[in-house]
């Protein structure tokens, strides 16, 4: 799907939601203008019909198919205006009259409707003009369409595409930077003894050198040798399975110096699979498939390579996650190519920017040259693109006009288009859905760390999830990031013990593509000039990354939907205050870090806010009209000033997510966390997903189990006193997967033994405070991946409740046990990290051979009588990383005692952490090394 029609989608999809909401709704209508908004939603509804069948197929549009639908986008946000306009106004005036007047009919009130009325006859008949618009000038001839559809990137670039995969066999080796250890692991796959047919899927994104690594492994004498009968196929976008099989047939003749038969392009798909089939079962071959986009090719040929047991193997290169990820039903292995490391870069960036000086970097190129190569992140297509545009700049103006002008020349420079081809098939393979998630990441600045929280939640707030039976919003919204890091369009930064992303970020060449297609389609705005100026050109989302004082805001904004402001200093306040005023339609508010300490009265007027982020601003309050946000879902306060939430909180019936928490930087460790003090009636809310970080009073706890559909809960203030009805109203709240439960002060007793049952889909516990004992109801977590225990100064053995849970992936420890010797005697079979502080008697670790299979961080702090590195440390397979800090003196002395030039009574950390290293040979080895820390 094309990026347009995309838009133009999405514009109608959010419209005809209003509009259904509105026509359900007859009352707050004039007579007849119920009718008039029915008729465009059937309007609209006629060429969003259309519009999905001039679109079933990738193809290429003209500039007059290009106008018709940027009119259909434009009517369809005219109309969005229109009817949230008059939401907005009506909303205002019955705040304005109060409760006890809103069934008397105003004036004022019916002069709202029939300027409604006025508008939307306008507006109808400029709808029936685009398709008499559409057939004037032909535009979407469904019946010529079929010749017509060559691709979404046109006959041209998908010839160039097949070109440049074809041309991978013709490299030579010094053209290859970084592949050594890959290709040493492929070949192994290859020519090893297993005799199964193997199935070798090698996956990254677009431009990672996937082809190359496989090409350049294909056409090695030792893989020739290897095999009987060797073929190479670049998998078309509009490719047939006969036409595959023809062209692996046809590569069978060639071998064997025979002529192609003359019947072979009649053959069926059967004959063409028996003959296939027939010539391959007793030979070892290799089928390479280059640029598999679905499973059903796999599905279609997998028939017709036949499993002789005699080390047959079929490679194929994909940038689908659930392509590599596929069980292929034989031996499989997944190699995923990785960005090259920040040195092999560098010397790919030089080589192909430098050739005529032997890849060296003129020094005064230097910091422009690392810059440009920095925005590449390893991407050997983009430097190899970039090098070759540069390497023909001599002068160092020319090359600050393409640093300082990335987006423009990616956009419009010939010498870039492979580049740009490549990167957005991904983008172009993408459903309509997917396609404006992706493009909203760019909302965020250069190499931000997006949130999988925050993002899903954002998609939810602009309407992009679609319904779906049996699965709340945020599920669904994680189904859509899963597939955007699955196509290789998004990467992950971090993962939690389980392995579900928590971060990921836009590669910086994807994300300028996806700001230029963004901007063109009026979908985001990216404002990072010094001076912040929010123009009116229609757009419906502004991101503003800006360090200057002034935002200033031109008239006839008032469109816009959604409004971050990134990496701000020292904004002025009358800016901030300025903004919710302005745009009064926001959906969506982004103000984190923000320099703001209070907000305008003008946002309880904001009735189409939907998400609300001050995370860190310096807010002190919430105005107290925040209850008049009636489509409020997200409401983020972290780390502001502010200590209580308003009565108002409890009329947000649509709200999902409440999260409120800050820092004490004065307290102590225990109490470093600050809960909120809530209405006591919160648990009206109803609709509740997350709360966090909550201050339980004893209304609260008894109330609890009226919120049934929390899923992450954390909340303070626990007194031993409170034990029945806590766990009386845990054990209602069955759907929880995230659990914090904190105790008044660190030496009150957090009893938890009378939960008959605890979730059972609970996947992280957090517990602070003193335990008497290990409550009985750990060993039936099954599904718990993280544990942490603060404060719980425990005198018996623990690790024995705890050691067979099969899910556990992490384990934090913070003065939770009194003993002197700590014992892993068994189990643990997914332990990933193990984090120990403040044990105060600690003395000894045993790890017994086979405990902790998958350990990779061990981590032990302030355990000052820690006097030996653990035994067993050394059998666990894994690990890579150790790390000891603020431990015994004796033990510092024994891993730095050899080191005369170390001033021992500094040091304060000392890092144990596995590297890999080159050898002369090329040879990649494995080992620890110690690294020492010092403070003053």
């Amino acid at each position: 799907m094309v990026p347009e029609i995309a838009m133009a989608l999405s514009a109608t999809d959010v419209l005809f939601s209003k509009i259904l909401s509105m026509l359900e709704n007859q009352a707050s209508l004039q007579s007849g203008v119920g009718d008039e908004i029915n008729e465009i939603k059937l309007e609209l509804s006629s060429m969003r019909s259309f519009l999905e069948d001039a679109d079933d197929g990738p193809r290429a549009q003209s500039k007059a198919e290009n106008d018709w639908v940027a009119g259909v986008r434009e009517i369809s946000y005219q109309v969005e205006d229109i009817i949230d306009e008059y939401m907005y106004d009506m909303n205002k005036q019955q705040q304005w009259k109060g409760n006890f007047l809103k069934g008397i009919q105003f004036p004022q009130n019916l002069w709202l409707k029939h300027k409604l009325g006025r508008k939307l006859r306008d507006i109808k008949e400029r709808i029936k003009s685009i398709p008499e618009r559409r057939q004037r000038y032909g535009v979407y001839q469904l019946e010529g369409r079929d010749r017509r559809r060559e691709g979404m990137l046109g006959n041209y670039d998908l010839n160039w595409l097949k070109n440049e995969s074809e041309s991978s066999l013709f490299l030579k080796d010094d053209d290859l930077v970084g592949i050594k250890k890959t290709q040493r692991e492929l070949l192994d796959w290859l020519t090893n003894g297993n005799l199964e047919r193997t199935v070798i899927s090698v996956t990254g994104m677009g431009g990672s050198g996937k082809t190359t690594l496989v090409a350049n492994t294909f056409i090695k004498q030792t893989v020739k040798q290897h095999f009987d009968f060797c073929a190479w196929t670049t998998v078309s976008q509009q490719y047939t399975i006969e036409e595959l099989l023809r062209s692996t047939i046809k590569e069978i003749y060639k071998k064997n110096n025979e002529q192609t038969p003359v019947n072979l392009n009649s053959l069926s798909y059967r004959d063409l699979g028996e003959k296939l089939e027939k010539y391959l079962q007793a030979r070892r071959y290799l089928i390479v498939l280059d640029d598999v986009w679905n499973l059903n090719l796999w599905q279609q040929i997998s028939r017709v390579l036949p499993n002789g047991r005699n080390g047959s193997r079929v490679m194929l290169t994909t940038r689908m996650g659930e392509v590599a990820s596929f069980q292929f039903g034989t031996t499989n292995h997944v190699l995923e190519v990785k960005p090259l490391r920040d040195n092999e870069a560098w010397t790919l960036f030089c080589m192909k920017a430098f050739p005529s000086n032997l890849g060296q970097c003129p020094p005064n190129l230097d910091s422009l040259a690392r810059n440009l190569a920095e925005k590449c992140k390893g991407l050997p297509l983009a430097i190899v693109a970039l090098g070759g545009l540069l390497s023909s700049k001599k002068f160092i103006a020319e090359w600050r006009i393409i640093h300082d002008n990335l987006n423009w020349e990616l956009s419009h420079n010939p010498e870039l288009g492979a580049l740009k081809c490549i990167l957005l098939l991904s983008y172009y393979h993408l459903p309509y859905r997917l396609k404006h998630c992706f493009l909203y990441c760019c909302i965020f600045p250069e190499d931000y760390l997006i949130r999988r929280n925050r993002l899903i939640r954002l998609w939810m707030a602009e309407g992009f999830v679609e319904p779906v039976n049996g699965a709340t919003p945020e599920v669904v919204a994680e189904r859509y990031l899963m597939e955007l890091i699955s196509r290789g369009l998004l990467q992950v930064t971090k993962r939690n013990e389980s392995g579900r992303p928590q971060a990921c970020k836009m590669h910086d060449i994807l994300r300028e593509l996806a700001v230029s297609i963004s901007e063109s389609e009026k979908f985001v705005a990216i404002s990072d000039r010094k001076e912040a100026v929010v123009e009116d050109n229609g757009i419906r989302r502004l991101s503003i990354v800006v360090r200057d004082k002034e935002i200033k805001a031109r008239k006839g904004i008032s469109q816009l939907r959604s409004l971050f402001v990134f990496a701000v200093d020292e904004i002025s306040k009358s800016s901030f205050n300025r903004l919710p005023s302005g745009f009064k339609l926001l959906t969506v508010l982004d103000l984190q870090d923000a320099p703001i300490s209070q907000l305008p009265s003008e946002m309880a007027y904001l009735f189409n806010l939907r998400y609300l982020n001050l995370t860190r601003t310096q807010v002190k309050e919430l105005p107290k009209s925040i209850g008049e946000l009636c489509n409020l879902q997200s409401l983020f306060l972290k780390e502001t000033q502010i200590e209580e939430l308003p009565p108002g909180i409890v009329k947000l019936k649509n709200l999902r997510h409440l999260i409120v928490y800050r820092f004490n930087i004065k307290g102590t460790d225990y109490d470093r966390w600050v809960s909120m003090r809530l209405p006591s009636d919160i648990f009206m809310v109803k609709n509740l997903q997350v709360l966090t970080f909550a201050e339980a009073g004893d209304t609260f706890i008894k109330n609890l189990s009226k919120m049934t559909q929390l899923k992450r809960l954390c909340f303070a203030n626990v007194k031993e006193a409170n034990e029945k009805e806590l766990c009386f109203s845990l054990g209602k709240t069955s759907l929880l997967r995230y659990l914090m439960v904190m105790s008044c002060n660190e030496k009150e007793r957090l009893k938890m033994d009378k939960l008959v049952k605890a979730p059972p889909c609970l996947e992280k516990l957090i517990l602070a405070g003193k335990l008497e004992k290990v409550p009985h109801w750990f060993s039936s977590l099954h599904n718990l991946t993280c544990l942490r225990l603060h404060w719980s100064r425990l005198r018996e053995d623990f690790v024995s409740h705890i050691q067979a849970l099969p899910n556990l992936g992490r384990i934090t420890l913070v003065n939770a046990y009194l003993g002197e010797r700590l014992c892993f005697l068994e189990g643990f079979p997914k332990l990933k990290i193990l984090r120990i502080q403040k044990f105060p008697e600690l003395k000894e670790i045993v790890i017994n051979k086979g405990v902790m299979p998958d350990l990779q961080e061990l981590n032990i702090r302030e355990c000052q009588k820690f006097v030996k590195l653990p035994h067993g440390w050394e059998s666990l397979p894994h690990l890579k990383k150790v790390c000891l800090r603020d431990v015994s003196s004796e033990i510092v002395e024994k891993i730095c005692g050899a080191s005369e030039s170390m001033d021992q009574p500094t040091i304060r950390v000392i890092l144990l952490s596995r590297v890999e290293e080159e050898d002369d040979d090329g040879e990649f080895q494995s080992n620890f090394k110690w690294v020492y820390r010092t403070y003053d």
